[in-house]
């Protein structure tokens, strides 16, 4: 049986935007639902009307989208997810987008295919589409993590820019002004937002941004070993490092090792998101810690609340951080003497 997935690779566009010309959204580019409407017709694509109308509700299934399983910030914030979804009668599906903006648009077919109660997602993208596409279809969505701009959902974020601010603010205090940065992707509003912490430390404490002391990644270990070794190779000479994410932290650290360059005599170190052996490593990581149980709890809280009171206002929740203070960004300060 031809399925929407068929369609949308004979057509070369995602299984959202199939979707959407098939239900007549008119935000669709006039000649993407041309390709779509001749495969339909070629590959003899038909919707099954009877299985639909059978649905006479909604499942007790939650789709959980998030944007990279190996990322221990996301395991940690679906048990929060879990827990609350099995108390209030409802299982937990996992979905790992894998930052790729067409898996994320898969998952979302498949839970309106499936009917899902409710969508807790970390979004990969900016693109707002094909979230719109579960919101106009009446499903429950909660943003997480990342926020997406010109939508009405409720969202659970963490305070990102404030948590960045004193990661660096904690390094300057120590006596270190060559801070390096290692930002995530420009266009995802978290690494925004921690880009702006780093900024905004630098400028309180009276210090230059300096260009050259800036790399830009992809959240992933080789994103930030690759971003590290740019930084050692150009000459950039930082005494310290504040890197945004907990994966791109391991991989600058593999690639100091690398370079036999000591934490912190050589380069101090902070990194951004709970590292579960932040405490077993020597020295001792320093790190942003955010609370993501917390943020997957919140979130299924919210959630649940939408599917009972679905008009009730939007929800905008931001949590707060904690800097853990450890060995890997401390040194003694000279007093001139």
């Amino acid at each position: 049986m031809v399925t929407i997935y068929d369609v949308a690779r004979h057509a070369g566009v995602s299984a959202a935007t199939v979707s959407r010309v098939l239900n007549g959204h008119a935000k669709v580019d006039p000649a993407l639902a041309e390709r779509v409407t001749s495969s339909v017709a070629e590959l003899g694509y038909r919707r099954n009307a009877v299985a639909r109308n059978l649905r006479k509700s909604r499942t007790s299934l939650w789709a959980v989208i998030i944007s990279d399983v190996e990322n221990p910030f996301f395991t940690s914030m679906v048990r929060g997810v879990e827990d609350i979804a099995l108390a209030a009668g409802y299982s937990v599906v996992l979905c790992n987008s894998d930052e790729n903006p067409e898996k994320e648009s898969n998952y979302i077919v498949a839970a309106l295919t499936e009917q899902m109660a409710g969508v807790i997602i970390s979004p990969s993208s900016n693109r707002v589409d094909d979230v719109k596409l579960l919101l106009d279809s009446g499903c429950p969505v909660v943003v997480i993590d990342r926020e997406l701009h010109g939508l009405r959902t409720d969202t659970v974020l963490v305070d990102n820019e404030r948590g960045a601010e004193q990661a660096t603010a904690h390094l300057i205090d120590q006596g270190y002004r060559r801070i390096a940065c290692i930002g995530g992707p420009r266009w995802l509003s978290t690494a925004t937002h921690r880009y702006d912490g780093y900024r905004r430390a630098l400028g309180t404490a009276g210090l230059s941004l300096e260009p050259s002391l800036v790399r830009f990644a992809d959240f992933r270990e080789r994103g930030g070993y690759d971003a590290m070794a740019s930084l050692l190779d150009d000459g950039a000479e930082p005494d310290a490092l504040f890197a945004a994410n907990n994966l791109m932290t391991v991989g600058a650290m593999e690639c100091l090792v690398q370079r036999d360059l000591a934490v912190p005599t050589d380069i101090a170190v902070v990194g951004f998101d709970t590292i579960p052996w932040a405490d077993l490593i020597r020295p001792t990581l320093t790190t942003v810690s955010q609370p993501a149980y917390e943020v997957g709890r919140q979130a299924a809280q919210l959630l649940a609340r939408r599917i009972t009171k679905p008009d009730a206002d939007a929800t905008n929740v931001l949590l707060p951080t904690e800097l853990q203070v450890r060995a890997s960004s401390t040194r003694r300060i000279s007093t001139g003497e």
